[in-house]
């Protein structure tokens, strides 16, 4: 048998199935076969016949061709092998840039690769291997980022139950607060009809002893008038006298008791108006209120969210509405339309600033505290000195200085004026164009430790029940 350095493709070909050699097996005859190709050709034929040259082979298993096992072996491997080329069976060594595939030198001086690009493998190699680690270092920082933003969300949901527990917190204790008010309400008003209870009924215990005696009295006199009617004339006439003294007894008519009745129109009329009434000392209204998830991180809100004051700094998602560029915080809701005012307590503030800025501010970075970044504020105090941020800012007439500072916003005018609460006049005005929606803002500047806390806050309004005929 010829060694596989010279054995060719059609050497390796079982002639029973023409396909390369499994597992061949050596016929005294001296031909190579299948071993399953030639067990399946005896079943057929019913001897032990050479499916080549028909010489029968005496009654013994053939022995396996190790030699040509071995080459066809070696053969399917090569075959198989990812560095040849599966049409024509030859080494991989040159890369088409158009098909973006290896190829060998067959397919290049072949039909559809002749006009190809085409350049050695290990070049193509290194340059593609340059253009896909680019690539995977842009897959490398998308996976930080990822990662960097699975972490911050985690925190976001942690803050979010934090959130919801100081709510609740906040919540339950408000309405414990009306709870005790409508309770000692309750209280009171059972009280006052218990002591009306008890006075009248007392009166009416006194009346029931009277009558109940005059009716005693009176029972009395008849039983025994009707007792000397029934005897015998000498003895009632001899009684006579006294008889008849008895009947002119004194009996007064029983009084009309007026105004005795529970006075229930007292005690029952519009009750709940008039608990609601009394609720106006307890209840206190802000036209606008702070929004906590604006506010940077070393500011403390109150729990009513209408009181900001700088504070040592907390740890707080960075979420897109969170301004982590200024100390500020905004309110809440903010405005699109019409006119709306607030009053701003400063007279314990220190370089605060306040006013309203446009929804789209820069509230990541440095804010620019000008108009035409959508900020309109005044503030600034160092001395006596106040400041509306114009652009360059101006400065204004502080003489007077004012503890209160009402801001009145005209949408629809695109208006904002700053006024003195305590005398109504007018510290400066600002003009322009509205074409999104307006924030109220609060910034009640720094503080370093220790030197306390200048707080600003929105004034509450005073609360009225107005009755009107529906």
């Amino acid at each position: 048998m010829a060694t596989h350095s010279v054995l060719s493709r059609e050497d390796l070909i079982c002639p029973q199935c023409t396909d390369i050699y499994c597992f061949p097996v050596l016929l005294q005859c001296g031909h190579n076969v299948c071993k399953v190709c030639l067990q399946q050709f005896w079943e057929w034929k019913g001897c032990r016949e050479c499916p080549v040259c028909q010489v029968v082979s005496i009654p013994k298993r053939p022995p396996i061709n190790l030699a040509l096992k071995i080459a066809a072996d070696k053969y399917h491997a090569e075959k198989m092998s990812p560095n040849r080329c599966k049409l024509h069976e030859e080494k991989l060594s040159v890369y088409c840039q158009n098909d973006e595939e290896p190829i060998c030198l067959v397919c290049q001086m072949a039909k559809r690769h002749k006009i190809h690009e085409c350049c050695p493998l290990d070049e193509a190699a290194k340059q593609k291997k340059e253009d896909i680690a680019g690539r995977l270092e842009s897959l490398r920082k998308k996976l930080q980022t990822l990662n960097k933003t699975r972490e911050s969300w985690e925190r976001t949901r942690t803050f979010i139950q934090r959130q919801a527990d100081e709510n609740t917190r906040t919540i339950r204790e408000e309405f414990q607060k009306l709870h005790a008010f409508l309770f000692e309400e309750e209280n009171s008003r059972l009280q006052v009809l218990a002591q009306e209870v008890e006075v009248k009924v007392k009166v009416m215990s006194i009346k029931l002893d009277s009558i109940e005696k005059q009716i005693k009295s009176l029972t009395s006199i008849i039983r025994d008038i009707e007792r000397r009617l029934k005897g015998d004339d000498i003895s009632f006439l001899v009684d006579y006298k006294d008889t008849k003294k008895k009947l002119k007894c004194n009996i007064k008519e029983p009084e009309i008791i007026r105004d005795i009745l529970i006075n229930c129109a007292t005690h029952q009329a519009s009750l709940k108006f008039q608990v609601w009434k009394k609720m106006e000392r307890l209840v206190k209204y802000v036209p606008i209120v702070l929004d906590p998830n604006t506010a940077q991180a070393n500011l403390e809100l109150s729990e009513e969210l209408s009181c900001v004051q700088y504070s040592s700094q907390r740890k707080l998602p960075d979420n897109p509405e969170r301004c982590t560029g200024g100390v500020c915080v905004l309110g809440a809701g903010g405005f699109v339309s019409g006119k709306h005012s607030w009053t701003v307590d400063v007279s314990r503030g220190k370089d605060w600033y306040i006013g309203v800025v446009r929804e789209s501010i820069h509230r990541k970075g440095a804010m620019a505290l000008k108009p035409s970044e959508g900020v309109w504020i005044i503030g600034g105090i160092i001395g006596d000195v106040l400041w509306a941020q114009t652009s360059p800012r101006t400065r204004l007439d502080w003489k007077q200085k004012a503890d209160r500072i009402t801001v009145e916003l005209d949408y629809n005018k695109g208006k904002v004026a700053f006024i003195n609460a305590e005398d109504s006049k007018t510290i400066f005005v600002f003009k322009d164009k509205f074409t999104e929606r307006i924030f109220p803002y609060f910034s009640p500047g720094i503080h370093d430790e220790g030197s306390g806390s200048f707080p600003l806050t929105i004034c509450s309004q005073t609360v009225t029940i107005a009755i009107t005929d529906k």
